[in-house]
């Protein structure tokens, strides 16, 4: 079986304002019709466009064909193009839908191995009123849905639908069950909206926004033994205590498990392949270096910290006097809100080489999302 999408965006849009079709003003810094061919990557799609329009297309590298006065001419310029190609199945879209989801086009492929039709609808939830400026009546709402694209059919019945159609439509169930046709309903998406009004452009850029969104978790682990000394650096803060931490830097076991753990979130390895110890010129550099090191390249690749949690293993020194004070200190050198960063300490209990007090161990888990 082959399945192509029509794409019908040969209309004029005029009540999205704007001074050009809706279609290709701009959403996310892309043309609308960009975001909704993405949706149909993968399947052969041919653009119905208005003959104005040919210069904003051209750059789509799709299929195109000119539509007609009307959506249902548009409509069956585009089954003609494809007629005597092989083609058995035909998903026609809107244009300015470009947000419908992947989940609803294979709901609606996959009902079309039982019916001549198939279109995706969400049932009316409100109460429905008849009026103008006031209120002149109620209408039930039993058995009403509201109507969304893509709407599926053989390729075969629906052409022929459109050419004993008398004229106009409003889609092409409207065709179809003209001529007769079953078309089944499948459940539709809340966020596969239409694009028509000035306020539907910001909704879209939200709701595009949030599926867009990347986010990147990385986990950082670290070690360091005990030498002499009379303080260790644990996340920025230094703390007395009986023994020092060796390393080659200043050996803060929680940043450098922090900065790992930065540094994982974004596929670009750990500190030793920033910071080689190889190298002297880092032998005793402070580990703000290398947590403010990790939070550039995180802003520089389009990223934001979410949260982090950094977790210290030792017996001694007591973590739990100072936590607020870590806390604070990484906050200061991430540039991130003091609410984004946890801190807390668990023993080995007594087992192990944190149990021996022969060093501590640090693990760090971040939470990066697209700024």
């Amino acid at each position: 079986m082959t399945t192509v999408a029509i794409i019908v965006a040969a209309g004029r849009g005029s009540r999205a304002g704007g001074g050009v079709p809706k279609q290709w003003r701009p959403l996310n810094g892309r043309p609308i019709l960009s975001h909704t061919l993405d949706a149909f990557a993968g399947m052969r799609r041919l653009l119905v466009i208005h003959p104005d329009d040919r210069p904003w297309a051209e750059p789509l590298g799709v299929e195109m064909v000119e539509g007609g006065a009307t959506r249902a001419e548009s409509v069956l310029n585009a089954l003609r193009a494809l007629e005597g190609q092989g083609v058995t199945r035909v998903l026609i879209h809107d244009g300015a839908r470009p947000l419908v989801p992947r989940a609803v086009i294979d709901r609606v492929v996959a009902a079309l191995d039982t019916a001549d039709g198939a279109a995706p609808a969400l049932p009316v939830s409100d109460a429905l009123w008849r009026g103008e400026a006031h209120v002149t009546g109620t209408a039930d709402r039993t058995g009403l849905w509201r109507a969304q694209t893509p709407q599926g059919f053989r390729f075969d019945a629906i052409l022929s639908a459109h050419l004993a159609h008398p004229g106009n439509a409003a889609d092409d169930v409207e065709v179809a069950r003209a001529a007769g046709l079953d078309v089944a309903i499948v459940e539709g998406d809340e966020t596969n909206i239409k694009v028509t009004w000035p306020a539907d452009f910001a909704r879209a850029e939200g709701m595009l926004k949030g599926r867009d969104m990347d986010i990147r978790m990385g986990n950082g682990y670290d070690v360091h033994r005990f030498g002499d000394g009379d303080h260790v650096w644990l996340c920025g803060v230094k703390v007395p205590h009986g023994r020092g931490l060796q390393g080659h830097s200043d050996a803060d076991v929680g940043m450098h498990a922090l900065t790992d753990a930065i540094y994982g979130a974004l596929a670009e390895g750990d500190i030793g392949q920033h910071f080689p110890p190889s190298d002297m010129k880092w032998k005793g550099a402070e580990s703000h270096i290398f947590l403010r090191h990790a939070m550039e390249r995180m802003r520089a690749r389009g990223f934001r910290l979410s949260n982090c949690d950094v977790t210290l293993v030792c017996e001694y020194p007591k973590i739990g006097p100072v936590a607020g004070s870590m806390r604070a200190a990484l906050a200061d050198i991430m540039g991130v809100d003091v609410a984004t960063v946890s801190v807390k300490a668990t023993t080995s209990e007594k087992l192990g080489f944190t149990g021996r007090e022969e060093g501590i161990a640090s693990l760090a888990t971040v939470v990066l999302v697209s700024a």
